[in-house]
């Protein structure tokens, strides 16, 4: 049943390139920050665990993935069947404890060998693999774990948190100095160093902060909620006002 579909979705696809003007105009590059967006509304859908919008979200990212290969198979540079292909013997290969001889004794081994896979099939180091287009807090952390999993790691989260304190020391320095530049390179070392330490204690910080922003917007919101009740407005009240909505909001949020 699954191939049936699959085939008519790849037959719909191809007929939309052919009969849609707006569908038969696309490209890879105008597509490409939908394709993103996505993938974006994938991870809301799972952070609320609402399946029916994970379900759907799915969906729209398998469609992006037969539209992108479409457009590939037009212009003779891969099909689906590649795409299948490839990551079909790519999950073999970087898996030989399963699919071969290879015998791990821990995760930590498995992650040690997919990286020096990574580096066999053609990579010079093993920090390529991270997308220069990530968010930038996310990519930090990957870049560290992506350094970890070789052994380039501190070895107690006690000395991560010193670092996070000097570098805290060092920005307040910059700041005396007055040098722009130097304090925008501290600040991102505090944000770097605290990257590294939610990895210490098990926190992928992109979902922390999402998380928090998620929160500061339910208490903003409820401050703009409770003037509006009291006949007033969020741009004719005052700090004292607002603060005083922001922390009942704490209750409830």
């Amino acid at each position: 049943m699954t191939g049936k579909k699959f085939d008519e979705l790849m037959s719909i696809m191809r007929r939309l390139r052919k009969e849609c003007t707006w569908d038969k105009e696309q490209t890879h590059d105008s597509i490409k920050a939908a394709s993103l967006e996505e993938v974006y509304e994938l991870i809301e859908a799972i952070d609320e665990k609402n399946y029916d919008e994970i379900k759907g979200e799915l969906g729209d990212i398998l469609l992006h993935i037969v539209f992108h290969s479409v457009i590939g198979e037009e212009a003779e540079n891969f099909t689906i069947d590649d795409v299948i292909q490839g990551i079909t013997d790519k999950l073999i290969r970087r898996h030989p404890h399963v699919f071969g001889d290879t015998i791990v004794n821990s995760n930590k081994d498995i992650t040690r060998n997919w990286e020096t896979i990574k580096l066999q099939e053609g990579r010079d180091s093993v920090l390529e693999g991270v997308p220069k287009n990530l968010p930038g807090l996310y990519r930090a952390y990957r870049l560290q774990e992506k350094a970890s999993k070789v052994g380039f790691d501190w070895e107690k989260k006690e000395e991560v948190w010193d670092k996070v304190l000097e570098e805290i020391e060092e920005l307040k320095v910059s700041e005396q100095d007055g040098n722009e530049e130097e304090i925008e390179k501290e600040f991102g070392d505090i944000f770097f160093s605290l990257i590294n330490y939610a990895r210490f204690i098990g926190i992928n910080p992109e979902n922390a902060l999402r998380k928090t922003n998620d929160k500061f917007i339910k208490r903003f919101q409820y401050i703009e909620k409770k003037l509006k009740e009291n006949g007033g407005s969020i741009t004719e009240s005052n700090l004292e006002e607002m603060d005083k909505f922001w922390e009942e909001s704490k209750t409830i949020f």
